[in-house]
């Protein structure tokens, strides 16, 4: 399949995918598996859809395993596209990792995660920071002047580490799961990190943010609107494509829900020009009770779909709409790309 825009895909879509009802996970068949044998099922499965992987450090990748795994890919024309900071399950970081009230544990989550970078750097991968539990559960549980200077601290030694490291480190935001109220909960929270850290003096030129499409969903942040917004703070460093309800994170199927908000905003890469520096789409997705290659092959194809219906929307007529915020024209021209006689 010929892709508009490369792609990746997280491992961790295709394990026992556990909820707190089903602990064991809906898939106890890949329960055993290791992750070269993971990858290797998922690679077979996905040849001809996904150009790259991504996977959690140092629970899913790390120095014991990363050659084997580089061996798959490698021989299969793939490549890892980003690594992910794995602390959100690791029960040590209960009380989060760069924010935990213990000195000599901030100090550990640090150091691992400055470990995850060098391995990115070794092998030309990105690394993603989702600070999911990063936060707190309960009022008055927490010193919030505290935990935001840990926090960035934190944040700020590690942007000054990859930097050495050549490495570009995407931000990605939630408001909820793991921690009940996250600490970078929004788009604005995260562009308030970013600045942060740019007025200690540090070059943030590669600090980036990864948009999780139902992370935004879930915050009533719209698509389009935000990509732009990024792109034009030159902040817009990566995308994990799912779809959702909107009341949690689902993780389901690119284009199942929010069709047409997806539709908006693969127009509003296209015109940003997404893509065209070597940027990817990465699907994030967790079938839950679904055959997971399958789902995944959906959701690829599905955002082609996508892609190609908003490259057929005129933009000359688009914008004329725009100019004057004619809402009906707007969507008489979205229609007529989807093949309805306006």
């Amino acid at each position: 399949m010929k892709r508009k825009i490369k792609n990746s895909v997280g491992i961790w879509a295709f394990g026992p995918t556990a909820t707190r009802f089903v602990p064991g996970g809906y898939h106890v068949e890949v329960i055993n598996e290791t992750m070269e044998e993971k990858t290797e099922r998922v690679v077979n499965g996905l040849m001809d859809y996904i150009d790259g992987f991504e996977y959690h450090y140092p629970n899913e990748i790390n120095e014991k395993n990363i050659e084997p795994i580089k061996k798959i890919l490698d021989s299969a024309g793939k490549d890892i596209y980003c690594l992910a900071l794995g602390h959100h399950v690791n029960p040590n970081y209960a009380l989060g990792s760069f924010i935990n009230p213990n000195p000599k544990i901030r100090r550990e989550a640090i150091d691992i995660a400055k470990a995850g970078i060098d391995m990115a750097g070794s092998i030309g991968a990105n690394f993603i920071i989702w600070p999911g539990g990063e936060g707190y559960n309960y009022p008055f549980q927490t010193n919030y002047e505290e935990m935001w200077n840990n926090f960035i601290n934190a944040i700020a030694e590690l942007t000054e580490h990859a930097n050495k490291m050549k490495v570009t480190i995407f931000l990605e935001h939630k408001n909820s799961e793991p921690a009940m109220k996250i600490a970078m909960r929004n788009i604005g929270m995260t562009l308030y990190v970013i600045n942060k850290i740019k007025e200690r003096g540090i070059d943030t030129s590669n600090l980036k943010v990864n948009m999780d499409w139902q992370h935004l969903i879930m915050n009533g942040e719209n698509l389009a609107e935000y990509a732009r917004l990024l792109a034009m703070e030159n902040k817009l460093g990566h995308h994990h494509a799912n779809s959702g309800w909107g009341l949690f994170d689902d993780d389901n199927m690119v284009g199942a829900l929010c069709f047409m908000e997806t539709l908006e905003l693969a127009k509003e890469l296209q015109e940003i020009g997404y893509g065209k520096n070597g940027e990817r789409i990465g699907y994030d997705l967790f079938p839950y009770t679904e055959n997971q290659i399958e789902a995944v092959k959906q959701s690829v194809i599905n955002w082609e779909f996508i892609y190609e219906v908003a490259n057929k929307i005129d933009n000359l007529e688009l914008k004329k709409a725009k100019d004057c915020k004619d809402a009906v024209k707007a969507i008489r021209e979205v229609y007529k790309a989807l093949g309805a006689n306006c």
